[in-house]
C-alpha cells in the first residue's frame, strides 16, 4: 500500500472525523440482558507454588481469544486463551452457555523461580488446527524491574503454537480432553516481525511507547494473517502483517505483507488498533479498540468497534460496541451463526471473571 502523508489531525478534525466515522446503524446491543453462563472454571494466573497444577490457577479475568472447530450449530469445541495463563483451554460452547474443560499447557518457562505468563493474545482454527499466538511484545511497567527478568518475560511470549487433537475426542459435557494434543511451537514470526521495516522501529518497545503488541490471530486462504494492538502508526494506521502458513513450523518461513488500515478514534480522539481478527467467507472481522486504556480504564460507547475487511479494500466500520462498565474491555471475537443481512457473533472481555460472553448482531450489509 502506498504511504500516506504523516499528518496530525487538530482537535476540529479529529471531532468532524469522528462525526463522519459514525456508524449507520444503533450501536450494539448485547442480545440478551445476561453474559452467556460460564460453567467449570477457566483457568488464568498460575499459583506461584503450584505453577504445574493448572486447577490451583487464579480464576480467569484476563480472556483474550478464542475459535472453534465448527463455525455451525451447538454444541461447539473450542480453544479459549487468558494472558496470563500458561497455556489455553478446551470449552465446549452450548446456546447460552460455556462449558470449561481440560487445560492445555502450551509453556513452563520461569525466571528465578517465578512463572512466566505466556501473554497468549489470539487463537486461530484452519484445517485441523488451533493456533495460539503470544502477544510477541516486550512487557509493559517494566521501569525499575531486572532487565534479565524482561528479557526472560518478552522471550516468553514470542511464539506461536500449533495444536491438533481430534474434536471427537472431547465429552461434550465436561469438555475433558481423551488422550494427549500434538502441540508444535515456532519463533519464526518473531524474527520476521523484527526484520519487517515497518515494524522494526517498534520492536522490542513496551506497548506505552506504541511497542510491538500482537492482540489478534486469524488463518484464510494458507496465511497466518496477524493483528497488532500497537503499534498505532503516527498517521492513525493500525497493522495487518500476513505470512504463508506453510513453513512456519519447519524453519522456512515465507515473505511477510504488511496492510495499513485506518479503524477509526475512540471517544476521546484516539485511533483504534487491532484487537482481535477473525476469518469469515468475505473476508475478515476486524475488533478494533484504542492502543492504550485509558486514566481510569473508563470504556465508553464507541470506544471500541467492529469492521468488515476483505483482505484488499479499506474496512468498513459494521458496529460501534457499547461500554459494558469500567474494566470491561472488548477483547475477543467469535462469529456464531448467520442470516443474509446480519451476523451474529460472541465477544468475550478483559476484566470480569471468566470473560462475561454476551453476543452482538452485526450487519453484513
Amino acid at each position: 500500500m502506498t504511504a500516506r502523508p504523516t499528518l496530525r489531525p487538530g482537535p476540529a478534525a479529529v471531532l468532524l472525523a469522528a462525526l463522519l466515522a459514525a456508524p449507520a446503524s444503533p450501536p450494539a446491543r448485547a442480545a440478551g440482558t445476561e453474559p452467556w453462563r460460564v460453567s467449570g472454571k477457566l483457568y488464568g494466573e498460575p499459583d506461584r507454588q503450584r505453577p504445574e497444577d493448572a486447577a490451583a490457577s487464579a480464576k480467569a479475568d484476563d480472556v483474550s481469544g478464542i475459535a472453534c472447530a465448527t463455525d455451525a450449530g451447538f454444541p461447539r469445541v473450542c480453544l479459549v486463551a487468558d494472558d496470563e495463563s500458561q497455556g489455553a483451554q478446551i470449552v465446549v460452547l452450548h446456546e447460552g452457555a460455556m462449558r470449561a474443560g481440560s487445560f492445555i499447557r502450551l509453556t513452563d518457562a520461569a525466571h528465578e523461580g517465578e512463572p512466566l505468563e505466556l501473554d497468549a493474545e489470539g487463537v486461530a482454527y484452519a484445517d485441523g488446527a488451533f493456533y495460539v499466538i503470544g502477544s510477541h511484545g516486550r512487557p509493559r511497567h517494566a521501569a525499575g524491574k531486572p532487565e534479565a527478568g524482561t528479557v526472560a518475560r518478552a522471550e516468553a511470549t514470542r511464539q506461536l503454537f500449533r495444536i491438533r487433537f481430534d474434536p471427537g475426542a472431547v465429552d461434550r459435557e465436561t469438555g475433558v480432553l481423551t488422550g494427549a494434543p500434538e502441540i508444535a511451537a515456532t519463533r519464526a514470526l518473531a524474527r520476521l516481525i523484527g526484520d519487517e521495516p515497518l515494524l522494526r522501529p517498534f520492536h522490542d518497545r513496551p506497548l506505552e511507547e506504541g511497542g510491538v503488541t500482537v492482540e489478534g490471530v486469524a488463518v484464510r486462504d494458507g496465511r497466518l494473517h496477524v493483528g497488532f494492538r500497537g503499534p498505532v502508526l503516527r498517521d492513525g494506521d493500525a497493522v495487518i502483517l500476513s505470512v504463508p502458513l506453510e513453513g512456519l513450523f519447519e524453519g522456512e518461513a515465507g515473505a511477510a505483507a504488511v496492510s495499513r488500515l485506518a479503524l477509526g478514534r475512540d471517544s476521546e480522539g484516539r485511533a483504534r488498533g487491532v484487537r482481535d481478527l477473525a476469518a469469515v467467507p468475505e473476508g475478515f472481522l476486524i475488533l478494533a479498540g484504542p492502543m492504550l486504556d485509558p486514566k481510569g480504564d473508563g470504556v465508553e460507547a464507541g470506544d471500541y468497534a467492529i469492521f468488515r475487511w476483505n483482505g484488499a479494500d479499506a474496512p468498513v466500520q459494521a458496529l460501534a460496541l457499547d461500554g459494558y462498565g469500567r474494566k470491561v474491555k472488548p477483547e475477543a471475537l467469535l462469529p456464531l451463526e448467520r442470516t443474509q443481512d446480519r451476523l451474529r457473533a460472541l465477544v468475550l472481555f478483559d476484566g470480569p471473571k471468566e470473560g462475561a460472553p454476551r453476543t452482538v448482531e452485526i450487519p453484513l450489509r
